[in-house]
């Protein structure tokens, strides 16, 4: 498919009930773009803290306070310890994300990256702190997001996740995350990241009180800034988990409904180069169907790093696999799997 959807042909591909065409016309375009190559990375995370001044009633992870049970807040040597511990596998990447921690000010997120830098290999890229982590720092310090991503930047971070995105709507951002940094300061933020050559990811959570119209609309708001900036990487589509939050009642949608929503995302995002299917999330079944869907990227290995879906009820409660685990999964969807490093480089194979 060469031409650019439009907004009505998105929506009215949205609401088809041909999953059929819908794979066929997502498939095209991935295999376009990245040919048989499913990609996937060696990597953990680091969650610094999950005590959270925001009340994202979608969130299973943050805490009110470092007293409240299950919560944690690390200070820079068990970030260090951290860091010690889990990198043993030769991962290329880390990747921090955590909350907006209510006594955490731009000094301690500059130390984290320091303490990172010092205990890592200078190979291991930094893939630091979302636009709502960010823009918690630049309250703090009374600096521009850019001046924020200036000192980032010249620590080592190299390129931002795509958290916080959330859904673009205002009148649902009210809903789910009426105190959170809103759509407009996330777009801005990400796009000073990309004037300063920072590449990065972009998200959207859907399967919760949003409409399709909403996901099109946040979409298109993205491919809006790609044609702008052209720095993001990859798009993730996140799928809302109902445990222990607010919104639990809400259930969790189908499959069909989330094979469309990557199927859509592949069609409407024709210059993001990228559709991840970020297993933690998913589950490892539904990850390898969201392949024939357009995803092309499984993110990585994690080595059992990351807390914010197993909270929510993912069935990866310690999510972790080798890359014979993720080149299995890419083969059985009739895919190639490929080692990249964080800026989709193929890494060549050790004979």
């Amino acid at each position: 498919m060469a031409r650019r959807v439009g907004y009505e042909e998105a929506l009215s591909l949205y609401e088809s009930t041909d999953l059929n065409m819908l794979s066929g016309l997502a498939s095209e375009i991935r295999e376009e773009k990245n040919g048989k190559n499913v990609y996937y990375n060696r990597n953990f995370h680091l969650e610094p803290s999950n005590v959270c001044i925001h009340r994202c009633t979608f969130c299973s992870y943050r805490r009110e306070s470092d007293q409240e049970a299950g919560s944690w807040s690390m200070d820079i040597e068990q970030v260090k310890e951290y860091c010690r511990d889990k990198y043993k596998n030769g991962e290329t990447e880390v990747h921090i994300v955590g909350s907006v921690h209510p006594e955490r000010d731009l000094n301690y997120y500059l130390s984290v990256v320091d303490a990172v830098r010092q205990e890592l290999p200078p190979s291991v890229t930094i893939k630091a702190y979302t636009a709502v982590e960010i823009d918690d720092m630049t309250k703090s310090s009374g600096l521009t997001p850019a001046e924020v991503l200036s000192r980032l930047k010249a620590k080592g971070v190299e390129l931002l996740p795509g958290g916080g995105a959330e859904i673009f709507n205002p009148s649902i951002r009210d809903q789910i995350c009426p105190d959170k940094t809103d759509s407009v300061r996330w777009l801005e933020i990400h796009k000073e990241a990309h004037n300063l050559g920072m590449r990065t990811n972009c998200t959207m959570l859907f399967g919760h009180i949003e409409s399709r119209k909403d996901r099109i609309d946040h979409l298109f708001a993205l491919r809006e800034l790609q044609d702008q900036t052209g720095g993001f990487d990859a798009f993730i589509p996140l799928l809302f988990k109902p445990a222990n939050n607010p919104l639990s009642y809400l259930g969790e949608i189908n499959i069909i409904e989330v094979l469309k929503t990557f199927a859509i995302s592949r069609i409407v995002l024709d210059n993001i180069p990228h559709i991840k299917s970020y297993w933690p999330m998913l589950g490892r079944e539904m990850c390898q169907l969201a392949l024939l869907y357009g995803a092309d990227d499984m993110d990585g290995t994690i080595n059992d790093s990351t807390k914010i879906y197993s909270m929510a009820g993912s069935k990866e409660q310690t999510p972790q696999m080798t890359t014979e685990d993720l080149e299995r999964l890419a083969a059985e969807a009739g895919y190639k799997a490929v080692e990249r490093d964080s800026f989709y480089n193929i890494i060549a194979k050790k004979s």
